[in-house]
């Protein structure tokens, strides 16, 4: 049991856990609130250092594994490669970031509310980290629950109706994918649950087609990807921003990551096949989720749709199964989940003040708020792939990786990229230039602290897409195993 204590993925597991308990107790919404972003800090602080140790050296360092049912095969085991570093490091900054955000926001039930987030933030990241099927399966379950309740118990009207559409498609989705575990963990010497295990089992053409097709739709609800998005736009609606938050900026990579951790080494031929398939799928969803965003006039559902695009691209790149691509969604994944959260926070801010979301309603934001002005053109340039921003590295390997794979596709999905821009830059001149209206007029500069929230997010932003190198070192060795196993087969 010593390994469960002395390493880093047991580490990054069990702070949030004990936090998340430790929050249900606390019975003063200030105490929990405090503790929430306490906790959330330590997480990131103990990420950050993981990130010193990432050399083969240290391999005992970021591995756990120790019998936990030991009599059908499965091990409590992690790893933080660098694919995991980099969606946990997302998970660690993002909750703090959330915290720090919404302090104002009031909450019934605060302890339960920040209870349920942090059992999340363990949920994430146990999916990261998992290289045991079962495991995988339990965080993978582990996330969801409790976003349910949070998107049930807090936010608009509509809630529980959201929230109820949200429950029926990623139930649909984990009984799907789990029939498919269950078979191929019965095909298994063991049988064991390892992810090495399941790599190593041969399965027939015709087995792996139908296993790639329950495993991809319990991703592609997740993610979610065309035509399996329509619980998405409500559920970002009608939850509270910071759920939101956690939808969007992270839980929604939790589909990406599966289909290179799991989905395709597992159906090498089935990738092969369906391929055409599913980047068809995913550029049509590019298309059609840019198109609908042009018309909202709520913006949670304009970048509810702006994410169902660029994840859309993103599944695109990974079926390409090359290197670069594969990178680049890796890279990606870290950086839409950054530059969303950044525009949530600034959302919230805006209806913190005003109580309003509507695009028709707002304007002249930055005659009274020029520094948050400036920090949300910078975010919002940055969603759209802004050369020297972060997203512009990601997307343009991954395009270059769509390219090769097939013109056609790449031309149409650069259709999406023209969208994203004009309903990106009409949000931003209807709702903070032009003339204030008699709601705008007494709007107010944001204080320090949102100041500091948002600067921290334009820095990152920067950062990566100036200097992406250490991106790209962690993730390297990933994108090198994935592509070698789907070519050599």
């Amino acid at each position: 049991m010593l390994s469960a204590f002395d390493n880093f993925p047991a580490l990054l597991i069990w702070l949030p856990l004990i936090g998340g308990l430790v929050a249900f107790l606390m019975k003063e919404e200030g105490q929990a609130k405090t503790w929430a972003l306490f906790s959330s800090t330590l997480t990131l602080i103990l990420m950050g250092a993981s990130l010193l140790y990432t050399d083969a050296k240290f391999f005992k360092l970021n591995q756990v594994s120790y019998y936990w049912l030991r009599d059908i095969g499965s091990s409590f085991a992690f790893n933080l490669d660098g694919m995991a570093s980099m969606l946990c490091l997302l998970t660690a900054i993002s909750f703090p970031l959330i915290f720090a955000s919404t302090w104002n926001r009031s909450y019934k039930n605060a302890n339960a509310f920040y209870g349920l987030m942090l059992l999340t933030q363990c949920g994430l990241m146990g999916v990261f980290m998992a290289t045991d099927a079962l495991v995988f399966y339990f965080f993978w379950e582990l996330a969801l629950i409790p976003v349910y309740f949070l998107a049930s118990q807090w936010g608009g009207e509509k809630r529980i109706q959201a929230a109820f559409k949200f429950f029926i498609y990623t139930f649909a989705g984990s009984l799907l994918m789990l029939i498919g575990l269950l078979y191929i963990y019965l095909k298994t010497g063991g049988p064991s649950f390892s992810l090495a295990a399941f790599y190593n089992v041969q399965l027939s053409a015709g087995e792996q087609t139908w296993l790639f097709w329950l495993f991809f739709v319990a991703f592609a609800i997740k993610m979610p990807v065309f035509p399996f998005h329509t619980w998405q736009p409500d559920a970002y609606e009608q939850s509270t921003t910071a759920v939101t938050m956690v939808l969007s900026g992270v839980m929604v990579k939790m589909g990406v990551f599966a289909l290179i951790r799991w989905l395709l080494p597992m159906f090498p031929e089935a990738v092969a096949k369906f391929d055409n398939v599913v980047i068809g799928l995913a550029v049509v969803g590019m298309i059609y989720a840019s198109l609908i965003a042009m018309r909202q006039d709520d913006l949670k559902r304009l970048v509810a749709y702006s994410s169902i695009a660029h994840i859309g691209l993103m599944a695109a790149a990974v079926f390409t199964v090359e290197k670069d691509a594969m990178q680049g969604v890796m890279l990606q994944m870290f950086s839409h989940g950054v530059n969303i959260i950044g525009l949530w926070i600034v959302i919230e801010l805006i209806e913190q003040q005003l109580g309003v979301r509507k695009i028709s309603q707002l304007g002249g934001i930055a005659q009274k708020a020029p520094i948050l002005t400036i920090l949300l053109v910078v975010i919002a340039l940055a969603n759209v792939a802004l050369p020297l921003t972060n997203a512009f590295v990601g997307e343009f390997l991954m395009f270059s990786g769509l390219f090769r794979f097939n013109a056609w596709y790449a031309a149409f999905a650069g259709i999406s990229i023209i969208l994203s821009a004009v309903y990106t830059l009409n949000m931003i001149k209807h709702v903070f230039y032009g003339p204030t209206n008699t709601l705008t007029e007494g709007f107010r500069e944001i204080g320090a602290e949102q100041r500091v929230i948002l600067a921290v997010i334009v820095v990152v932003i920067f950062m990566v897409g100036v200097f992406p190198g250490p991106m790209f070192e962690l993730v390297e060795q990933v994108s090198d195993v994935v592509v070698k196993r789907l070519t050599d087969k």
